[in-house]
């Protein structure tokens, strides 16, 4: 699948999601140094039941599925992304 210029979209994608990944793992290594703490403020948000266990659950009286899904976007996240489009763009 081509994109802009011939570019592969796939592997933006693949970046973006590195950079998230990275970001987010960098700004959780981070949180306890004082001048770097900054880049794990974010917020949390996602699809729960609200009981505080963030799962949805449907009783089927003999199956019960449970799921949920939350997403913390952080500062660390964000420059992550802005890294890899950068990077796609260099490539």
């Amino acid at each position: 699948m081509a994109g802009v210029n011939g570019k592969n979209s796939w592997a933006l994608l693949l970046l973006i999601l590195s950079g998230v990944v990275l970001g987010g793992f960098i700004g959780y290594l981070t949180r306890d140094v004082a001048f770097l703490s900054w880049l794990n403020y974010g917020q949390d948000f996602g699809i729960g039941s609200g009981d505080g266990n963030g799962m949805v659950r449907l009783n089927l009286g003999i199956l019960v599925i449970s799921f949920g899904m939350t997403i913390k976007i952080t500062v660390a996240g964000i420059l992550g992304v802005i890294l890899a489009i950068i990077i796609y763009r260099k490539l």
